[in-house]
């Protein structure tokens, strides 16, 4: 006797405990980006709750692709307006048919034709992502994409290079040789590190100031 849908989506496990399936990361370099873009991104959002970052975790988006498990997921993705929770893996179906607002591919000799290819198609046609962008820590190739109708369209990079992401509402460059976000002002989002040391650097420049007016800070 065949089974219902309902009964056979009841056989699947909850996919709410579904376990991220991703490879390591081909190289320290690619460690440190990816690393790189979470830590300025939750910074800088450190007061916001509604956003989701993924960093190379699994995205389950049908029952099929469950049990194939024939996709890796996106090194970097964001979505908005979710819940900030941890989560082992995002599962489409568990959260409303929501796929990711931003993709961020690290190019590497193993998966650049894909990225460039196979996992654009699928993210313009099946995910419908605004925005997706790809970089490579190795030859610093940077390119970002934008959906406009049914189709990605390339993003055109300003006078230096960066390309504005309208969902991060920031521009998106290379700097020393890493991706890094930047203010519509072009001011570089810091890491949490550097925010921590520019704060102390104004602090000691406010106490020089005030030394020099004949003012003992810590009077």
């Amino acid at each position: 006797m065949a089974l219902t849908a309902q009964e056979l989506a009841d056989l699947m496990p909850d996919a709410r405990q579904l376990e991220s399936d991703e490879p390591e990361m081909e190289s320290s370099l690619h460690y440190a980006q990816l690393a790189l873009l979470v830590a300025c991104l939750e910074w800088l959002w450190r007061d916001r709750t509604d956003f989701f970052i993924g960093a190379n975790l699994s995205i389950y988006f049908s029952r099929d692709q469950l049990k194939k498990r024939d996709f890796r997921g996106p090194d970097f993705f964001l979505v908005t307006h979710t819940e900030r929770k941890p989560r082992k893996s995002w599962v489409v179906w568990e959260e409303g048919g929501q796929y990711p607002d931003l993709i961020i591919e690290l190019l590497s000799p193993a998966t650049a034709q894909i990225d460039r290819s196979l996992k654009k198609a699928l993210y313009q046609d099946r995910f419908r992502t605004p925005e997706y962008f790809w970089f490579s820590p190795d030859t610093l190739e940077f390119e970002g994409y934008r959906l406009v109708g049914q189709h990605y369209e390339a993003i055109a990079p300003n006078q230096v290079g960066w390309r504005w992401s309208e969902v991060l509402g920031l521009f998106l460059g290379v700097q020393d040789g890493q991706l890094r976000y930047f203010t519509q002002l072009g001011e570089l989002v810091p890491t949490p590190q550097e925010a921590a040391a520019q704060a102390e650097a104004r602090s000691r420049r406010l106490a020089e100031q005030l030394r020099a007016l004949g003012v003992e800070p810590d009077a």
